[in-house]
């Protein structure tokens, strides 16, 4: 059943069932600006430039969520929004976890994880994709990201490919989407940026 909801001024109609983990105005924003400008939209259209105002006001609040940030990240990073990207980043950076030559994003509060012999660890579906988005905003900007950039999204990459199940995949089908999307991003900066590619 579809209902209308108002994002940023903007009358969406969308199935309910659609809805998965996503519970507010601000999130929600983000994903449909985010699937705007892979159309790809212009940021002067009016629907995304109302859409990207309002998640500029957003992204100065002080209490966004780990996950919001790692969503406006990556929708600033496709809008060319660089000075919001680079914010959010140096946010996101401060609150990273750094473990064994890895970085990912966890949820706040989240119960510490049990070291038990024999047992491979995976986090839940909703931390590889906040550090898929973050990943994502990472190797997202022009021109192409600085080698400072690139060692650290080699990080995330790192403890990403550790949360692979034994068959290639994650535990959800959204998830499974970033590994392809961030090795095409990257290796499409590398084409344009290396001659010797080819």
């Amino acid at each position: 059943r579809e209902k209308p909801v108002v994002l940023c001024g903007i009358n969406i109609y969308f199935s309910a069932s659609l809805q998965g983990g996503v519970n507010d105005e601000i999130t929600l924003t983000a994903y449909i600006i985010i699937a705007l400008l892979q159309i790809p939209l212009p940021v002067t259209h009016s629907v995304v430039r109302n859409a990207l105002f309002c998640l500029e006001t957003a992204a100065d609040e002080k209490e966004n969520h780990v996950y919001t940030k790692a969503l406006m990240a990556y929708t600033f990073a496709l809008a060319g929004k660089e000075e919001k990207r680079k914010a959010l980043l140096g946010s996101l950076e401060k609150e990273a976890v750094k473990k064994d030559g890895s970085v990912h994003w966890q949820r706040p509060g989240k119960e510490p994880e049990v070291d038990l012999p024999y047992y491979r660890y995976r986090a839940p579906s909703a931390e590889v994709e906040m550090t898929a988005y973050v990943l994502l905003a990472y190797l997202t900007t022009q021109p192409a990201p600085s080698q400072e950039e690139l060692s650290f999204a080699s990080l995330i990459a790192k403890w990403i490919s550790s949360q692979q199940n034994p068959n290639g995949g994650f535990s959800s089908t959204q998830v499974s989407c970033f590994p392809p999307a961030t090795s095409h991003t990257n290796v499409r900066r590398w084409e344009v940026s290396d001659p010797q590619v080819g």
